[in-house]
């Protein structure tokens, strides 16, 4: 009885891919790092599984039998899809991944709208972003570069700034019109409807009442309040026109040049804090995250 077509093996199988390729038992043998008697007894036990001759031998060679190539029509093109999938598994088991650590505002107003250009330029990598609106200690994390926004005191870690914090408050055109503040001044700021971005703990980032405080204005007041838990949705709800958000340039930029959003007339503040690439000491050199980390520079210094 033959044996089942499950039974059949795969090497089998591809001793015939390659006897069809060849049409000679030698240079199969030479490819399979086998012997030429070896491979003839291969093909022998896979045409008495099957019950039917596969290869008409002569004496300069073999040929194939009709059944020798209907069973090729169909071996060719699985064996084909085999390797594409083995390639693959292989491929993306050995790429390099790059795990960069960030806000959500960074990721989705600067890093993603670009990251298909770095992509271009460097496509045998892969680059996987993590995001936290919270700040976290890059040396107890998987992460090769933090894109962290502070006064650049993280221990045990470099720390490169990229922008320094602008602030300007922000609104949607229609807000701007509908309270009349073309002439308006941080008082008349103050008391409109604030957008709060929350934390769970002391914001390392520019708050409505330090941002009264360096206007000259008390800051002990109740404030009008909408409190979002990540810089988007803040930044969403503006344009929405709920209320005025504190907006970070350059991540705003874009926003105000389509119109989406429109600055309040009044004065943009800076501090030292602000964005900066974090990196552990002591880690090994790594050329492709040098090469994305000069890449973030080269970008954030043509918008300066």
């Amino acid at each position: 009885m033959a044996k089942p077509a499950q039974n059949i093996s795969l090497d089998s199988l591809s001793f015939f891919e390659s006897a069809v390729r060849h049409l000679n038992f030698t240079l199969v043998a030479e490819e399979f790092g086998s012997s030429q008697p070896a491979v003839s007894q291969r093909i022998a036990v896979l045409e008495r599984d099957l019950r039917t001759p596969l290869f008409k031998r002569a004496h300069r060679g073999v040929s194939l039998t009709a059944d020798g190539v209907a069973l090729h029509e169909a071996v060719r093109d699985h064996l084909a899809a085999i390797h594409v999938a083995v390639d693959k598994l292989r491929t993306r088991r050995t790429r390099q991944v790059i795990t960069v650590a960030t806000d959500f505002g960074f990721a989705q107003f600067w890093l993603m709208p670009r990251l298909a250009e770095f992509q271009k330029l460097r496509p045998e990598l892969d680059v996987r972003i993590v995001t936290s609106q919270q700040t976290f200690d890059i040396r107890g994390e998987a992460v090769d570069l933090a894109i962290s926004f502070g006064d650049g005191q993280w221990p045990g870690c470099d720390a490169l700034q990229i922008w320094p914090e602008e602030v300007v408050p922000v609104c949607s055109p229609a807000m701007l019109e509908r309270h009349a503040l073309a002439g308006g001044t941080p008082g008349a700021v103050m008391e409109l409807p604030l957008l709060h971005l929350g934390s769970s703990g002391q914001e390392p980032w520019m708050t409505w009442q330090e941002w009264a405080q360096l206007q000259g204005l008390p800051a002990d007041g109740e404030l009008q309040s909408l409190i979002l838990g990540n810089y988007p949705l803040l930044i969403q709800a503006a344009v929405a026109g709920h209320g005025v958000a504190l907006g970070w340039r350059p991540l705003v930029d874009a926003l105000l040049r389509d119109g989406q959003l429109v600055s309040l007339p009044v004065p943009a503040l800076t501090t030292q804090r602000g964005y900066f690439l974090v990196q552990p000491r002591g880690r090994e050199p790594w050329e492709a995250l040098d090469s994305l980390r000069d890449w973030i520079v080269a970008g954030c210094e043509a918008q300066k």
